[in-house]
């Protein structure tokens, strides 16, 4: 299994940003185009995308529906999608825009009988994004924590055919401290499923300390904040990884 970066491209009021924490008054801008983003991570060798409606999460239903179309009709490669998708109405629209994957978070906490129809029909386009503050789910755009712990939800969704998961530690997202490791691989351990990584990523070493958890099911991870400060290079991460995989 290889492991995969997926640049992250968080949109809100239109614009590429990054929020510190979650925390939606804590925002950073860094571009006024999201459509040029893209291209720029496309360029720069990526094999996917993961892209949020910000705005979505928070609402609960998507609102960036054409921009994140223009997306996936600008750059060639696959594109991840989460934020307010809590209908089928919701998959079907990004679907029919061309979006490769489709992430359910809130929904899967707070809707079983659409989550479990979702993975019935659409399968491995279905990720769950697991956002998580001390191993607890938090939902509607990480604004509320609840009293489910991320690994029983996991298990439940893998009942119901969840292949995918998602792992956010919220406390780290956007901070540049560092993933947390442990309980990303305890997720996929609990599971037997792929996870993909997201939250903390601050340097090159970080990703390479994930990369071989592969074994363990960590699929990929997503990498946000320390791109856009060039903390990490994209170029550089795919040839260490490269490297480390063919050393593996």
């Amino acid at each position: 299994m290889n492991f995969t970066i997926y640049p992250a491209i968080d949109i809100r009021g239109g614009k590429c940003v990054r929020l510190f924490q979650g925390d939606y008054n804590q925002e950073t801008v860094y571009g006024d185009s999201p459509v040029d983003i893209a291209r720029m991570w496309s360029s720069a060798g990526a094999s996917w995308l993961h892209v949020v409606d910000l705005d979505g999460a928070k609402e609960g239903t998507p609102v960036h529906l054409d921009l994140i179309g223009e997306l996936a009709k600008t750059v060639s490669v696959p594109i991840q999608i989460g934020g307010g998708i809590r209908t089928l109405q919701d998959i079907e629209a990004y679907v029919e825009r061309g979006i490769a994957r489709i992430i359910l978070g809130t929904a899967a906490m707070e809707d079983s009988f659409f989550t479990e129809e979702a993975l019935r029909r659409y399968g491995a386009q279905i990720a769950i994004g697991l956002d998580c503050r001390d191993g607890y789910v938090a939902t509607r755009g990480w604004l509320n924590t609840t009293e489910m712990k991320a690994t029983e939800l996991a298990k439940q969704l893998v009942e119901f055919g969840a292949e995918l998961f998602i792992y956010t530690d919220i406390a780290r997202d956007g901070t540049l401290t560092g993933p947390n490791i442990e309980e990303i691989v305890q997720i996929a351990v609990t599971t037997g499923k792929k996870v993909i990584a997201s939250g903390g990523v601050s340097h090159l070493d970080d990703l390479l300390a994930l990369a071989k958890q592969r074994k363990s099911g960590v699929e990929g991870a997503i990498v946000g904040k320390a791109l856009y400060t060039e903390a990490i290079s994209l170029t550089d991460a795919f040839i260490k990884i490269g490297e480390a995989e063919q050393t593996c």
